[in-house]
């Protein structure tokens, strides 16, 4: 069953006009564009190759081996968020077929989830984005009420309810929500940077040139004694 969707507000369409100018940008952009700073340990993949996430984070954390805590937060979620959860346990498939199923229904628009996710192929058929750790088939308990809403540990980054996530096949970002009006003015002047070296590439540039980078070190003769 579908969920009934409210009313747009202002704010719903602020959000959504913050999403979308997010959206154009890469996570390695953002990443940068926000001082070198939230960027989300390596070993995240995409588990639904191309897919580019961009949504406010509603935090999860579950017990080991449990995924009691992931049935809440879907139902919990309110369209364009992205789940963000610690599963504190990666030999276990907490998030499958059917919680994809839940989320899609509720708009939910991704998950990224330090933990192992399973059921890849009815996953990618459904085109539900999901950023894991590690892939796991052994099933999940559903007894122990973890906890939601609450700064997380993610992935080496402390993510708390409402930080911005932009996920794609290269990593993940997190950016405060106080931060991401100069990320992206930041991340504006970083895309017209390499606009012009690339411009100034095909007219026959160097990198070297371009970006002012040192000279190379001059070779030194060995002297023999």
């Amino acid at each position: 069953m579908t969920v009934q969707q409210s009313i747009p507000t202002p704010a719903d369409a602020a959000e959504a006009a913050l999403a979308q100018r997010l959206r154009r940008f890469d996570s390695a952009t953002v990443y940068e564009a926000n001082g070198r700073n939230g960027a989300a340990e390596p070993g995240l993949r995409s588990r639904l190759p191309g897919s580019r996430v961009v949504g406010r984070a509603r935090t999860v954390l579950c017990a080991p081996g449990d995924n009691l805590a992931l049935h809440h937060a879907v139902a919990a979620a309110r369209p364009g968020e992205v789940l963000v959860a610690h599963a504190l346990d990666a030999r276990t498939g907490v998030w499958g077929e059917v919680l994809s199923v839940g989320a899609l229904e509720r708009g939910i628009a991704g998950l990224v989830i330090d933990g192992a996710v399973r059921d890849v192929d009815a996953i990618r058929a459904l085109g539900f984005p999901i950023f894991s750790r590690d892939l796991a088939i052994a099933g999940a308990t559903k007894d122990v009420p973890g906890a939601l809403d609450l700064p997380i540990p993610c992935a080496g980054q402390l993510v708390r309810p409402g930080d911005w996530i932009v996920a794609d096949d290269s990593g993940v970002a997190v950016v405060a929500p106080d931060r991401v009006e100069a990320a992206l003015a930041a991340a504006e002047q970083r895309a017209a940077g390499e606009a012009r070296v690339v411009d100034g590439l095909r007219a026959g540039g160097t990198t070297v040139e371009l970006l002012g980078l040192a000279p190379a070190p001059i070779p030194t003769q060995e002297t023999t004694a």
